[in-house]
C-alpha cells in the first residue's frame, strides 16, 4: 500500500561568517537537517531540524528519528497536524529538533495546499511582530568584539553572549565594550547557564547601570531555587531558556522567572510552540522566541509565530555566510515574512 505521507531527510552543512561562541563553546561549521514531507498527490512540504548536542541530538540522530516517524506517520491524513505531533511524541521521547522538522514540513504542506502563507492560516498579522535582536557572540579579543558590533550596525537590538571562560571580569569588560560601541541600542544579555547566583547578582547591578533590558538564563537549567533567588533580588527581569523546553515546563517557572524563551528546535513542533505561548500568557509571563544556528528554512517557521511574541531573537540565518534557502529576513531587525504559500521558503 502506498503511504499517504513520505518523509525524507538531507543533512545540510552551513557556515557562520564568524566563529559563533557561547558559554558552552562554539564552531564555524554547523549541520542542519532538511526534512521533506510528500503526500500521495506529490505535494511537498519542507521543514528544518537544527539539532543541539545540549539536548542530546545530532544530525545523524535526527535522520534516524525521522525514519522512525515514517513508520508512525505514513498512514496519517496530512491535515491531521495535532495527531502528527502526538504520534511522534508517543513514538520517541525528546528528539525535539527532529519532531520540529517534521511538524514544520507538515504545516508548510497544509498552507501550500491552501495557497496561503502559514501566518494567514493561523490568522496572524505580520505587522505585529517585534524586532529581532542580532547576537554578538563571545570574543576574547577586544578589537574583534568591537568589529562585530560595528558589523551589526543595522540592528537596533543586540543580544550579547556572556559566560566567558575567563569569568565575570571578562563578562563585565565585554558588556562595557559593547555599550561603548553601541550607546543607543537596546541590549539584552544571555549567559547560557554559565553563572552562579552570586555571580549573576554581582554583574546584574552593572548590567542595569548600562541599560541592559533583561538577562537570559543566568543559572543552570534545573536550579529553579537559584533562579527564584536571583529573580527576587535582580534589578533586571530574568528570562528562562534552557530551563523551558516544552509547555509543561512553564507552570513550574511561574514566579521563578519573568519570561520564557521558546525555540522550535527544543520544543518539538509548531503545535507545541503554540501551547507554550498560550501557557506562558496565562501565567502573565513575557514570551520570546529564539533559535539555533539555522538556515532561512528553520528561521521562517519560527518567524510565522512572531506576531504572538514580545521579543524575538531570530538571527540564526543572518549569521550564516552560505544560507542555501531564502525566506523570512530580519534586515534592520524587522522580521519580514514572504507572502508565498506555506513557509514561503525557496532554494537559492
Amino acid at each position: 500500500m502506498t503511504p499517504r505521507l513520505t518523509l525524507r531527510t538531507e543533512i545540510v552543512p552551513v557556515h557562520t561568517t564568524h566563529p559563533f561562541v557561547i558559554a558552552r563553546g562554539g564552531a564555524s561549521e554547523w549541520r542542519t537537517v532538511t526534512v521533506r514531507v510528500r503526500d500521495a498527490d506529490g505535494a511537498e512540504g519542507w521543514g528544518e531540524a537544527a539539532p543541539s548536542r545540549f539536548y542530546g541530538e545530532t544530525p545523524e540522530s535526527v535522520v534516524a528519528a525521522v525514519a522512525r516517524f515514517q513508520d508512525v506517520l505514513g498512514d496519517l491524513d496530512p491535515w491531521a497536524l495535532e495527531d502528527a505531533e502526538a504520534r511522534m511524541h508517543a513514538a520517541l521521547r525528546f528528539n525535539g529538533a527532529a519532531k520540529t522538522g517534521v511538524s514544520a514540513a507538515l504545516h508548510d504542506l497544509a498552507a501550500k495546499r491552501l495557497g496561503v502563507p502559514l501566518y494567514r492560516l493561523w490568522g496572524l498579522d505580520p505587522a505585529r511582530a517585534p524586532l529581532s535582536s542580532f547576537t554578538i557572540a563571545i570574543a576574547e579579543d577586544d578589537d574583534v568584539l568591537r568589529s562585530r558590533v560595528a558589523e551589526a550596525a543595522q540592528y537596533p537590538v543586540l543580544k550579547v553572549k556572556l559566560g566567558s571562560p575567563k569569568g565575570l571580569a571578562r563578562d563585565e569588560r565585554i558588556i562595557r565594550i559593547v555599550r561603548e560601541a553601541a550607546p543607543d541600542k537596546v541590549l539584552r544579555v544571555d549567559a547560557n547557564a554559565a553563572w552562579t547566583a552570586k555571580g549573576a547578582l554581582q554583574i546584574g547591578e552593572l548590567l542595569a547601570a548600562l541599560g541592559v533590558e533583561f538577562i537570559e538564563q543566568p543559572l543552570p537549567p534545573h536550579d529553579l531555587d537559584g533562579l527564584r533567588f536571583v529573580r527576587d533580588r535582580s534589578p533586571l527581569p530574568i528570562v528562562a531558556d534552557e530551563s523551558c523546553v516544552v509547555a509543561s515546563d512553564v507552570p513550574r517557572l511561574a514566579g521563578v522567572v519573568d519570561g520564557v524563551n521558546l525555540k522550535l528546535a527544543k520544543c518539538g513542533g509548531l503545535r507545541e510552540a503554540m501551547r507554550l505561548i498560550a501557557t506562558a500568557r496565562s501565567h502573565g509571563m513575557l514570551v520570546m522566541a529564539g533559535c539555533m544556528i539555522e538556515t532561512s528554512l528553520g528561521i521562517s517557521a519560527a518567524a510565522h509565530l512572531a506576531p504572538l511574541l514580545d521579543c524575538a531573537d531570530l538571527d540564526g540565518a543572518a549569521l550564516l555566510s552560505d544560507d542555501p534557502y531564502a525566506g523570512a529576513t530580519i534586515a534592520d531587525g524587522v522580521i519580514r515574512l514572504s507572502d508565498g504559500p506555506g513557509l514561503g521558503v525557496t532554494r537559492r
